[in-house]
């Protein structure tokens, strides 16, 4: 069903509501999926050293740096995804494989997960991994990316902290945290108004804001490809830089082997925002 034939959501009950973005009960191997990236992570740790640098005192506000061995290297900072309450950034070292490879440097950032965190807090201590990251880094160019959550972040980053990131890459993100707020998803993460009209990345698009690329699978549910959509949409009619990408076939969470792999489209985009 293409996202222009969807239901509109605000025409959906609670619970229908909550199923539309039920991306894990869509993808019937999601946990297997996961289990997967846990593994593939652990392995990469093993051989390959990183850098935790720790931006606050909580057990999750930390970021994991690991070098490709070019000096000067731009970065791509990745944030994971799980609805703000879910995962850990040990869980998607995996993402830096791609990366990597084609000469970037990668930093996986942590964050305390909704009910212990408000989306508001949540925010502010990504912007604060960003900032000791644009320490750390200098003057290299850096790529916020994100999946799922992370691609709410990632989006929402270039206004908190347009002055840190040099571009962005949203993949399968949430722009408009409205039908959240109408979801169970909303039991742990208690969204509040004011939450939900300042931390909407469509509703805090900057006119000078860096170029933001949109990406999502062509099977997704309609309602993640909906709000990807809507989203490059009102920042193109504004005129603000930045594409929109399909990646045919893939769901929710097989999106990630085109950022996985090297020659995957999302590991190339990244490298092209970085300038390589």
């Amino acid at each position: 069903m293409a996202a222009a034939d969807a239901v509109h959501w605000r025409d959906l009950d609670r619970a229908a509501l909550t199923r539309a973005y039920d991306n894990s009960g869509a993808v019937r191997d999601s946990a297997a999926l996961v289990a997967g990236w846990r593994s593939r992570s652990a392995a990469l740790r093993e051989g390959k050293a990183g850098q935790t640098l720790a931006y606050g005192p909580g057990p999750r506000q930390a970021l994991d740096l690991y070098r490709c061995g070019t000096a000067g290297a731009p970065c791509l900072a990745f944030i994971h995804g799980g609805y703000w309450q879910r995962n850990a950034r040990e869980d998607f070292t995996c993402m830096a494989e791609g990366p990597l490879g084609l000469g970037l440097d990668v930093a996986l950032i942590g964050y305390t997960l909704a009910p212990e965190a408000s989306l508001t807090r949540i925010s502010e201590e990504v912007g604060a991994a960003l900032r000791l990251l644009r320490q750390k880094i200098g003057s290299s160019r850096l790529v916020v990316a994100g999946w799922s959550a992370g691609g709410h972040l990632a989006a929402l980053m270039t206004t908190l902290a347009a002055d840190t990131v040099d571009a962005a890459l949203a993949v399968s993100g949430i722009f408009d945290l409205e039908p959240i707020a109408g979801t169970a998803l909303n039991d742990a993460l208690r969204l509040t108004d004011g939450e939900v009209a300042e931390l909407s990345p469509i509703r805090r698009l900057a006119p000078d804001g860096p170029p933001v690329l949109v990406i999502y699978g062509g099977a997704e549910l309609p309602e993640l490809r909906r709000q990807s959509e809507d989203y490059h949409a009102a920042r193109r009619a504004l005129g603000l830089a930045g594409d929109l990408h399909v990646v045919p076939g893939a769901d929710h969470f097989r999106v990630l082997d085109a950022l996985i792999a090297p020659d995957g489209p999302i590991a190339r985009e990244g490298a092209r925002l970085a300038g390589l």
